[in-house]
């Protein structure tokens, strides 16, 4: 599960510009652009800075959670494959060769 924030939200109402949140919570104008743009995860500090930013909110007005992505490693055994519907019929990737698994 991911930690995601409605505080963007919240902040047009209560501060002037990201950068005075950024200082009301005592973190980086940087860090908050980072997780506004999903490049940085929300950590203690940040969730910490939110409560005091946003005093009159309940945490569950402030961060919910989401299901993560499911990410595909290449440490995955010989032979697992995640299976690809066929291509409709006539079209031009039902002409292409399917590939064959080798064990390495």
């Amino acid at each position: 599960m991911l930690v995601k924030t409605r505080i963007f939200e919240l902040c047009n109402e209560e501060y002037r510009n990201l950068s005075e949140l950024a200082k009301t919570m005592g973190i980086s104008v940087s860090q908050i652009y980072r997780v506004r743009g999903g490049k940085r995860y929300i950590n203690q500090k940040f969730i910490v800075g939110a409560i005091k930013a946003f005093p009159n909110h309940k945490l569950d007005d402030l961060f919910y959670l989401v299901p993560e992505s499911p990410t595909v490693t290449r440490d995955e055994p010989a032979g697992t494959v995640e299976s690809i519907p066929p291509a409709p019929e006539g079209s031009p990737q039902a002409s292409t060769s399917t590939a064959q698994l080798v064990p390495p």
